[in-house]
């Protein structure tokens, strides 16, 4: 990976839009509802640019948009959950290449642990139509997935929780 590649913040948002996991890897917390901004802000570029798309559209979406201080990149799963990741914006070039072998670590963080037969959600069969599974991943049960992400943002250079 680039040596300058600082990754500020991942968000796992569920094909209604919700947010999964919004997990952020900036030191000061007043941060943290700037990250949330963005996540929802990027969902209306996702949006059209899956719309625009047609037939073959591919997972990565590339550079949603940029501020002074960040970069927001987009990647639409096949179940159509969108990943968002934030770096900081720096002077270097930030390779596609790069990125989306981020993401495709974050698509198997995620996919891994929604195949875990032993994570058990407690849904209700209409739950299963609304998707909220997707909504439980804050709980102490998806603890493996949330470790999972900070594995990856540490192997890029970012700062994790511990």
């Amino acid at each position: 990976m680039a040596p300058n590649l600082r990754l500020n913040a991942v968000a796992f948002i569920s094909p209604q839009n919700h947010p999964i996991l919004i997990r952020t890897f900036v030191k000061q917390d007043a941060h943290a509802i700037k990250y949330h901004y963005i996540a929802h802000t990027s969902l209306d570029i996702v949006e059209e640019r899956v719309s625009s798309g047609g037939k073959s559209l591919d997972c990565y979406l590339g550079l949603l948009y940029s501020l002074e201080d960040v970069a927001v990149y987009g990647y639409i799963t096949p179940l159509k959950v969108k990943i968002i990741l934030t770096f900081a914006a720096t002077d270097t070039v930030i390779k596609d290449v790069e990125v989306n072998m981020i993401f495709k670590a974050m698509h198997m963080a995620y996919y891994s642990s929604i195949a875990n037969p032993f994570l058990k959600l407690d849904i209700h069969s209409d739950a299963i139509q609304t998707h909220s599974p997707y909504l439980q991943a804050g709980s102490p049960k998806w603890k493996a997935f949330r470790q999972r992400v900070d594995e990856i943002s540490r192997a890029i250079g970012s700062n994790a929780p511990p």
